[in-house]
């Protein structure tokens, strides 16, 4: 979205035929509504702002998600928020279960944000975006990206300092030897570049 903003007219008008082209929809990721398996969900707040700043405010984020997702019997795997996005790596039957979930959590929140603001109307959130998961190694190359979310955004020099992350239920289940192993196996080296909106 944001970079579409800066393209030229002539740029623009070539992205939307070749999205055109290719059957998706003209300004919102494509979404595959019948597929299952797993996924890697994103959703960002309206042009990043920053809303959720400290960890109590991650975390009511976080369970407003569990508690939908759960209710839609949809199984998330990995998870980490941060203070304008949040990523899930999820399980499901399809895809288009996922929708509603993540309207009603958008929903909620915005609304509770705006009341503590004392606003009305303004826009929190942006679309969600979602990436299925191809194969063994891209899932767990999904589930370190994850993990080093809040590492990459600068947020933590360590990953396991940021406590809104389902790292430490992994370490606390695996430890941290299987963590390490499983970091070198599979990097993350360039992973989201090209594709992650989030740079």
């Amino acid at each position: 979205m944001y970079r579409y903003r800066k393209l030229t007219t002539d740029q623009k008008i070539e992205s939307l035929r070749q999205r055109q082209l290719r059957g998706f929809p003209l300004h919102e990721p494509p979404h595959f509504r019948h597929a299952k398996g797993s996924f890697l969900i994103t959703a960002a707040t309206y042009e990043h702002k920053r809303y959720f700043h400290t960890e109590t405010e991650r975390s009511w984020l976080l369970n407003e998600l569990i508690k939908e997702l759960q209710a839609a019997k949809i199984l998330m795997n990995s998870w980490v928020v941060l203070p304008n996005h949040y990523h899930l790596l999820i399980q499901s039957e399809s895809l288009s279960s996922i929708s509603q979930p993540l309207r009603r959590v958008h929903a909620r929140t915005a609304r509770e944000l705006n009341r503590r603001a004392g606003l009305t109307g303004r826009k929190v959130w942006h679309l969600f975006s979602d990436r299925q998961i191809r194969n063994e190694r891209h899932y767990w190359t999904t589930l370190n990206y994850i993990h080093y979310n809040p590492t990459k955004h600068n947020y933590v020099r360590k990953p396991l300092l940021w406590r809104c992350s389902s790292l430490h239920w992994y370490e606390k289940h695996f430890g941290v030897e299987w963590l390490r192993d499983l970091w070198c196996k599979y990097p993350v080296l360039d992973y989201g570049k090209g594709w992650d909106w989030l740079g």
